[in-house]
């Protein structure tokens, strides 16, 4: 994979994955020489993600993983990459042979990477093969986040989610692009609406898993709130109450956290597995674990929470045609809080099922709610 691009150089070119063997070679070493630490008989996870469960990932990662596996099927994905305002950026291409085809950039965040869209990429791209409606179908972009994985570290401050909507902006009209959709999970359930709100000349509409509205402190917002909204605002105190501390800790001190994630694949993935959690196949996590791992990517990814933190602007509400696709399991947003920042939703739908991860496990579900929104606003 190259790593050596002149910052001026606009070029789009081939990036293949291929981890040297002594980066592999290393990482077993370390992991075979965890120093474990202590854990209080009975305590589950009420102090943080339980040894039992890292332990059982770690054997797996050592004896049952296949990084090679991982790396040929991220090959078939056409990895590319360019430098935008002075950042390396990679990202997978597919092109779909359908001539009616539009472009998607879909948009990942933390602790994911772009492993979680790779079950979806192909229905997505080639829907006919999948007894789906050929004129549903996508040419897809699917970059790493800035400071995350393989479009590497950050080299400079001020990352945060305006300045990679930018950034998005400037590689689909790299690509060719004159008209294309943005979808996002996570980070980028933020940094996709704001591509609609600098692009809209070329975005014609933002599908995300979740919309960030919170209530603004006025009482009378509180009032008379549906069953749907009131379950949402205990997921969110729930959150606050029980995981919000890597927020915290990354938006105040990501340097700080970065030693330990850079240093040792343990820490890393504990830190990682805080929010990836049990439900998750052991593949999909470790996989997500090692975009982080092989491109020391911990640290710099923690800085996006730093960087978002520190900005200060105002926006006005986005008007761009908006779909939300809320998944159980997972903070999707409250909408009379999302309808006074997005104006124009056109489609809120929630299932009972999938996790933050939905287009992983349940790709299917994912799909179908991508196509029948792009084909609401008439792609």
């Amino acid at each position: 994979m190259t790593t050596s691009i002149p910052i001026a150089d606009q070029t789009v070119r081939p990036s293949r994955i291929e981890i040297p063997q002594r980066d592999l070679d290393d990482l077993r070493s370390r992991l075979e020489r965890t120093r474990w630490g202590h854990e209080l008989i009975g305590a589950g996870s009420d102090y943080g993600v339980p040894v039992a469960y890292v332990r059982r990932l770690v054997d797996y990662w050592l004896d049952g993983y296949e990084w090679r596996r991982w790396e040929a099927r991220l090959n078939q994905c056409t990895p590319s990459e360019t430098v935008i305002d002075g950042q390396r950026v990679h990202f997978l291409h597919v092109r779909s042979s359908e001539p009616e085809a539009i472009p998607l950039i879909m948009t990942h965040g933390w602790p994911g990477s772009i492993v979680e869209f790779l079950d979806v990429i192909e229905p997505l791209t080639d829907p006919a093969s999948h007894g789906r409606d050929p004129s549903d179908a996508f040419h897809v972009v699917v970059p790493s986040l800035p400071g995350f994985g393989f479009s590497g570290p950050t080299r400079a401050r001020g990352w945060d989610n305006l300045r990679i909507a930018h950034a998005w902006a400037e590689l689909m009209a790299r690509l060719g692009y004159d008209r294309y959709g943005a979808v996002g999970n996570d980070a980028g359930s933020m940094i996709s609406p704001e591509l609609g709100r600098i692009d809209p000349e070329h975005v014609v509409g933002v599908h995300v898993t979740q919309l960030f509205s919170f209530p603004s402190g006025d009482p009378a917002e509180m009032k008379d709130l549906t069953p749907d909204e009131q379950s949402q605002l205990r997921v969110l105190q729930w959150f606050y109450e029980n995981k919000f501390s890597f927020n915290v800790l990354m938006a105040q001190q990501p340097q700080t956290i970065g030693y330990a994630l850079d240093d040792s694949p343990v820490g890393l993935l504990a830190w990682l597995g805080q929010l990836l959690g049990e439900e998750l196949d052991p593949d999909f996590v470790i996989t997500n674990v090692m975009t982080y791992w092989l491109t020391r990517t911990g640290s710099s990814a923690a800085r996006l929470y730093y960087e978002n933190a520190h900005a200060h602007r105002t926006p006005q509400p986005t008007t761009l045609p908006t779909g939300v696709a809320g998944f159980g399991g997972d903070f999707y947003g409250i909408r009379r809080f999302a309808e006074r920042d997005h104006k124009n939703i056109v489609r809120w739908n929630t299932y009972d099922n999938g996790g933050h991860f939905a287009a992983h496990k349940v790709p299917d579900q994912y799909v179908s709610e991508v196509q029948a929104f792009f084909r609401t606003i008439g792609r």
